[in-house]
């Protein structure tokens, strides 16, 4: 049984977070949509954006997170991150960040001296997955995920997929999860059929990051958010152009979400408590 759409958007208006990263907002948490996309929270992409040389690289200073995890994709140039519990590092084209807030991390994130010596072409997609009540608290994670960790899966020798995370096709992803979900990349030539097996009574969202495809007797193309029910096991579409997108798949978690800012919990009082906590120091602090 197919997945039917039943939600979709494609975001024409653009935002910067700091000063680095040129954003659309595809994804943002309120009460309609949060039940159809969890356990995913937001997701930001920052399309392909020329930045000139610079001596003082850009990006957003220090800012806290609690209660979810923060994934970001590489798609040209390279970020620079680090945190006050100790995780950083630099990632490149091809990998992933991720890393788990918990109960509270202060970090920030910037184009690597390198890439802003040099300048160039930056893209990069960021994605927020909330934790449930019983992991909210959890200690504070860093996971670097390089592109040669990252296994691909040739389908009918038409699509190539990198397994981020969650198994598919008997193979596993790097990524160490608290929930069960997929997220894979999906690159396609023009003219492909694809059919992609998923489990029932998840939560699906597929993001056309460039190319267009044929779903369901619509035509969706560049920036297209695609949302699909929890019932059916099944995706199918048709490639018209060659394709990138991006699918996430979880199974969705069924208790209150809160957010305000950096801060996703399950209570208004918890929220409270987060930036109290913040403020009091509680979540560490960058040297």
């Amino acid at each position: 049984m197919l997945k039917k759409v039943i939600a979709y958007q494609n975001e024409q208006n653009k935002h910067w977070v700091g000063n680095g990263f040129h954003v659309y907002g595809l994804l943002r948490p309120n009460e309609k949509i949060n039940p159809i996309i969890s356990p995913f929270i937001l997701m930001d992409y920052a399309s392909p954006k020329e930045f000139r040389s610079s001596i003082v690289p850009k990006g957003v200073g220090e800012h806290p997170h609690r209660g979810f995890e923060t994934v970001t994709f590489a798609y040209q140039g390279e970020i620079q991150h680090r945190d006050s519990a100790g995780g950083g590092g630099i990632i490149r084209a091809g990998d992933v960040q991720w890393m788990t807030a918990g109960r509270g991390v202060v970090h920030d994130e910037f184009h690597s001296e390198y890439f802003s010596k040099i300048g160039g072409v930056f893209e990069m997609v960021q994605l927020w997955i909330n934790l449930p009540k019983e992991f909210k608290m959890t200690s504070p994670k860093y996971q670097s995920i390089k592109k040669k960790e990252i296994p691909c899966i040739k389908l009918n020798n038409e699509i190539n997929i990198r397994l981020i995370a969650g198994d598919y096709k008997n193979k596993l992803g790097p990524a160490k999860t608290f929930t069960k979900i997929k997220i894979m990349e999906l690159y396609g030539k023009s003219k492909s059929n694809i059919t992609l097996d998923l489990d029932e009574n998840t939560n699906t969202v597929l993001f056309i990051r460039n190319g267009s495809i044929d779903l369901q007797g619509v035509s969706y193309k560049d920036n297209s958010v695609i949302i699909f029910d929890q019932k059916g096991t099944k995706i199918n579409f048709k490639t018209t152009n060659n394709l990138k997108a991006l699918l996430l798949n979880g199974k969705p978690i069924d208790e209150p979400l809160v957010s305000y800012g950096p801060f996703v919990m399950n209570t208004k009082k918890e929220i409270e408590d987060a930036i109290n906590d913040y403020k009091n120091g509680k979540m560490g602090n960058l040297l």
